[in-house]
């Protein structure tokens, strides 16, 4: 399977699971505009890469896929509140609350968190199981929030350089849930894979990968236009806040990326061909345009 030939089932999947939620028909509407909106769907693709590199098949994920993505579609909607970063573009369309208003979003952000830990709950073969995707996911939830704090409202630990201090708010704010989707795939795989080296290999991939992922889309948002990337560029910069180019400069940037890809590459080696699909999908994100 080519590394996005899952994507029609993922989105299959979260359209399934989130139409019959009872919930008010304004609050649900909500919802389904944010999480069924487009994207990329990285994060659930990668849990079923590595559901597959580690082993299993790709349709034993797609609770755990569906849950991240539920996470992922939350902190979007959160991001881009006006007490954030105030974005009025998301996925090429306004954003969640320009859409439905404030009032929504927040509460629309507060309901998928809320449904992402029922999905795995209610949708688990073992309880086991659920509850070592329930633990990966609600770690990697605060440590997403943690380096958003980091990001928006400081409180970094004093003495680190500016590389630094970027490394931890991406392995934090953009690499917790890339973490926990790679983990909870391998999770899938098994029912528990927390001490064995796949999981080893699963998270020194997806440590680089989310790092590379990072930098590129920091590229992007100096080198692309809003029509390329569906959000507004150079936000960040205005802002003030750290990237990679402002802080490496734009050669040395394309440099980690490389860096970065080759690490995660090699952490795959020793899963053979049963990762080819993972390595595909890193080769694709490196050199990304949107």
């Amino acid at each position: 399977m080519a590394a996005l030939d899952c994507v029609p089932v993922i989105e299959r999947y979260l359209d399934e699971a989130t139409r019959s939620l009872k919930l008010p028909p304004n609050l649900l509407g909500a919802i389904r505009y944010a999480l069924l909106g487009g994207g990329k769907r990285l994060r659930p693709v990668l849990c079923w890469h590595c559901c597959t590199a580690a082993g299993g098949r790709g349709e034993d994920s797609l609770h755990a896929a569906a849950a991240v993505e539920l996470i992922h579609a939350f902190s979007l909607v959160h991001d881009d509140l006006p007490a954030m970063d105030d974005d009025d573009l998301r996925r090429g369309k306004p954003t969640l609350h320009l859409h439905a208003g404030e009032p929504m979003a927040i509460l629309a952000g507060d309901a998928m968190m809320a449904v992402a830990f029922e999905v795995l709950v209610e949708r688990s073969a073992k309880p086991a199981l659920a509850a070592a995707l329930v633990r990966e996911l609600s770690l990697a939830t605060t440590g997403m929030i943690a380096g958003q704090v980091h990001d928006t409202l400081g409180g970094l630990p004093k003495g680190l350089s500016d590389k630094q201090k970027l490394e931890l708010i991406h392995s934090q704010k953009t690499g917790s849930l890339i973490r926990a989707a790679c983990r909870m795939g391998g999770i899938c795989a098994y029912g528990d894979l927390m001490r064995s080296p796949p999981m080893l290999w699963l998270t020194q991939f997806a440590d680089a990968f989310g790092l590379m992922f990072q930098v590129v889309d920091d590229l992007l948002d100096v080198e692309c236009t809003p029509e390329q990337t569906g959000k507004h560029t150079r936000k960040d910069a205005r802002a003030g806040k750290l990237t990679y180019p402002g802080v490496l400069g734009i050669d040395e940037s394309r440099r980690e990326v490389l860096r970065l890809q080759d690490v995660a590459l090699k952490a795959l080696e020793p899963l053979g061909s049963h990762a080819d699909a993972l390595r595909e999908l890193c080769r694709q994100m490196a050199v990304r345009r949107s």
